[in-house]
């Protein structure tokens, strides 16, 4: 795709070390099977890294504790961003020039990345657009692949993305520096553009949150052994009430809590 035509308009580019921890961890928890079983070296795409290359390298080095020879390329869209980022260029880390139709050109890398992430990218668009830019990313997945897209704070303590494969979107995850919650529905300010203005009643993802605020509240006596036991009560009490909860406690544990798409998707407007 060199030479074409790049897609997409230039963010805020704001970034900062860790931001994107919560995001990797879960990355490489839950795509580790594909990443240890690619036949070839895996790629993985840093969409839109911003004015840093940052959460790039942060990227390849998360993802090398998994499988030593994975490839990270740090895309964006912003040509002086692009020739900044050269310096922390090495083995297995180069950054492009691009947009949502995320060129690969450097050689030996396969043409469809096991791995996208797109992270404080879509915030920017109309929600009407989204649609396209999933489907046009999700394009580019390898079979086994997989889109990560979503919405954190500046220091990453509240984050919410949705994972995507080649399909479509499969489930949306809410994670949270514990100490610092309030109550669960505090994550909706860092909705991904999917559903940042679907928190309103009569919503899925809104019927989602007032539960959760509910199922916190009622876990209030476990506060005394820990915001990571009220949490792990509270979560659980949502799934045996009947939300899709996907994983387990491994993963509450760290704060986190993944749902199945169908059950906060949006309503079609009228």
């Amino acid at each position: 795709m060199a030479g074409g035509k790049v897609v997409g308009v230039v963010t805020r580019g704001t970034t900062n070390p860790n931001r994107l921890r919560r995001m990797d961890r879960w990355i490489a928890a839950t795509l580790g099977a594909e990443l240890r079983g690619a036949p070839t070296a895996p790629v993985a795409v840093d969409l839109g890294y911003g004015a840093a290359p940052w959460t790039a390298v942060e990227l390849l080095d998360r993802l090398r504790r998994v499988r030593e020879d994975v490839q990270v390329v740090g895309v964006e869209i912003d040509p002086a961003r692009v020739a900044a980022a050269q310096p922390y260029a090495r083995d297995g880390l180069t950054f492009a020039h691009g947009g949502f139709e995320v060129p690969l050109p450097a050689a030996g890398i396969g043409a469809r990345p096991l791995l996208i992430r797109a992270a404080n990218v879509l915030r920017q668009y109309d929600e009407a657009e989204v649609a396209a830019v999933w489907a046009r990313l999700c394009a580019r997945l390898a079979p086994d692949g997989l889109l990560v897209e979503g919405t954190c704070d500046e220091i990453g303590r509240r984050h919410v993305w949705v994972a995507l494969g080649p399909e479509g979107p499969r489930s949306v995850t809410f994670a949270t520096r514990l100490g610092s919650l309030g109550k669960p529905s505090d994550l909706a300010e860092r909705l991904p553009k999917a559903l940042i203005h679907r928190n309103v009643p009569g919503e899925p993802v809104h019927a989602f949150l007032v539960a959760f605020d509910r199922a916190w509240a009622a876990a209030a006596p476990l506060s005394a052994l820990g915001a990571r036991q009220r949490w792990i009560r509270a979560v659980r009490d949502l799934r045996d009430a009947g939300w899709p909860v996907l994983y387990g406690p491994t993963r509450w544990r760290q704060g986190e809590i993944t749902v199945a798409w169908d059950a906060v998707a949006p309503r079609a407007r009228t």
